[in-house]
């Protein structure tokens, strides 16, 4: 369940774009924890938001999926500055929200709002970004994160069975990240678009 207040506790993209474009230039980092690696992590993913903005194409069937909706949809998403998936995934999640007016994304900080966070765990864990699709009567179409699902198998796989240390892994992860270009999260919206409403243009 989403309420009012939750989504008034939360920022536009461009407000939080430009927050953690501010904490990357004076040093600083979302959260209470100001350790230096979050700080490193934070000047890392303003860089890549910066380039996934200029630099992802987006798919000519998610233009088509986005342009069916006529309910005014919020995309809610938990994010920290410091979160690599969160730099690599929620730039993408704005550029295919900007293809439809009734779409917004809003962002709202993780540790700010434990109790927010706590309401759409992935198996148990408080793992970010999360997405919580809304309409107009706060009613949840339904979620999308941390990661894309191919991701998240594989790190599933690392747990049961680690063939790398979860370091390397993260590393192995941004590699994927940017060769992959966004397209495969823009697939999985596009089937759970159409899965949230179902919508008569879906077919055409």
């Amino acid at each position: 369940m989403i309420y009012k207040e939750d989504v008034d506790k939360s920022m536009s993209f461009q407000a939080y774009y430009q927050l953690v474009e501010e904490l990357a230039g004076k040093g600083g980092t979302t959260g209470l924890d100001q350790n230096e690696s979050l700080i490193e992590y934070t000047k890392l993913n303003y860089s890549r938001m910066k380039r996934i903005l200029k630099t992802t194409p987006i798919a000519p069937e998610v233009i088509d999926t986005v342009h069916c909706f006529t309910e005014k949809l919020t995309w809610l998403v938990l994010a920290e500055s410091w979160c690599g998936d969160a730099a690599q995934n929620i730039p993408v999640l704005e550029k295919i929200a900007e293809a439809n007016p009734n779409i917004e994304v809003r962002i709202i900080l993780r540790d700010e709002n434990p109790d927010i966070m706590d309401r759409f765990l992935t198996k148990g864990s408080r793992s970010i970004p999360k997405l919580i699709a809304i309409d107009e009567n706060y009613q949840v179409l339904g979620t999308w994160g941390p990661r894309p699902s191919y991701l998240q198998d594989w790190l599933y796989r690392e747990k049961n069975d680690p063939t790398m240390e979860m370091s390397t892994l993260k590393v192995e992860f941004q590699k994927w990240y940017a060769q992959d270009k966004g397209q495969t999260l823009q697939r999985e919206m596009i089937l759970l678009m159409k899965e949230w409403l179902e919508k008569e243009c879906f077919g055409h």
